[in-house]
């Protein structure tokens, strides 16, 4: 663990502006922080628009990303960047980061950062089926590059480091208030015992490279009239090797028969550019039970840092955790129900 909890506490404006201009770029002094918890990502004016290397129209605005120390190693973040650049090289809509003195990857006062393009959007309207297919073509392309090499060094997305780690990090931390710790772990237990059959079946899955975060707010939306319209992915900050399916469930909300019509939509996309193996739907709800424990232990681990308890003040409450036996226990009627099929 670095010596300095807070590293983040050192990344002052000005400081953002210097990392710009050890690399030629000249910010105006307007900053805007934009959403992010993980890392600190700031859009920047500069006072001459840059050249955006082939990713749309020269931009006056730039999005500077600062990694969250000790997360990612240096190669693990280049290998992001590299799927990036592959990804867009094949006209699938990601907007990466730019190539600066030969490189997408800086240090600046003791921060790793890069350079991207600003490009706007909205939330797509997932309630709209053509919105939902042409997502669904876009990851079937995004997979197409994916399935074609595989990372070296990024993680993959499995029950030890998603689920048995993460629950243990919670209880050998003390996480947990005394008086919901042991309904909590036993909720817990039982859905990992659960889990583990899942990916045994999922094991004979075919695996590939992922955006691996592929929740609405990684993808934006711009008008279809305009050029380039449509949806365009962001944030590959949690890229790794899993099964196609991680990349498509967190799109689906809604009760049941809401789901499969929007799963039907996705796929009747997905399925225009790649074929999409209909048993990993059993992984569905394995995958979501995971994720909830892997968000509860991330929230943990991040608490050090001043931004979590401002923004998350109901973490760590006997209340919140409650909450979170109560999900666990329906994710285990959940995966013991039938899978999400198709008609």
């Amino acid at each position: 663990m670095s010596a300095d909890p807070h590293p983040y506490a050192r990344l002052t404006p000005e400081v953002v502006l210097d990392a710009l201009s050890s690399l030629g770029l000249w910010g105006d002094g307007t900053l805007m922080a934009l959403s992010s918890y993980e890392n600190r990502v700031y859009q920047v004016q500069l006072e001459t628009p840059l050249e955006s290397q082939g990713q749309g129209a020269p931009s006056s605005q730039v999005v500077v990303k600062f990694y969250r120390p000790e997360r990612w190693s240096e190669a693990q973040i280049l290998e992001e960047h590299a799927f990036a650049a592959e990804l867009m090289a094949a006209e699938v809509p990601m907007i990466g980061p730019l190539i600066l003195g030969g490189t997408s990857l800086h240090h600046f006062a003791g921060f790793a950062f890069s350079v991207s393009p600003r490009r706007g959007g909205r939330l797509p309207e997932l309630d709209d089926f053509e919105v939902l297919e042409w997502i669904g073509r876009f990851l079937g392309r995004l997979h197409q590059v994916g399935e074609g090499a595989s990372f070296s060094v990024r993680p993959e997305l499995n029950l030890a480091t998603f689920g048995w780690a993460a629950r243990d990090y919670l209880l050998q931390n003390q996480c947990l208030p005394a008086d919901v710790l042991s309904p909590w772990r036993a909720a817990c237990d039982q859905a990992l015992d659960l889990i583990e059959p899942y990916f045994a079946k999922g094991g004979a899955f075919k695996t590939l490279r992922l955006h691996g975060d592929c929740h609405p707010g990684n993808i934006l939306w711009t008008p279809t009239e305009l050029q380039g319209g449509g949806p365009h992915f962001v944030d590959l900050d949690d890229a790794r090797t899993g099964p196609a399916v991680q990349d498509l469930w967190m799109l689906l909300s809604g009760e049941r028969a809401q789901r499969t019509q929007q799963l039907c939509a996705l796929l009747d996309g997905y399925e225009q550019m790649r074929p999409f193996d209909r048993r990993e739907l059993v992984l569905i709800e394995p995958l979501r039970t995971l994720r909830m424990i892997h968000y509860s232990a991330w929230l943990a681990s991040r608490w050090s840092d001043p931004t979590f308890p401002q923004h998350f003040p109901w973490f760590g409450t006997s209340d919140y955790w409650s909450g979170q036996t109560h999900e666990l226990i329906e994710q285990i009627e959940a995966m013991q129900a039938p899978a999400l099929s198709l008609p």
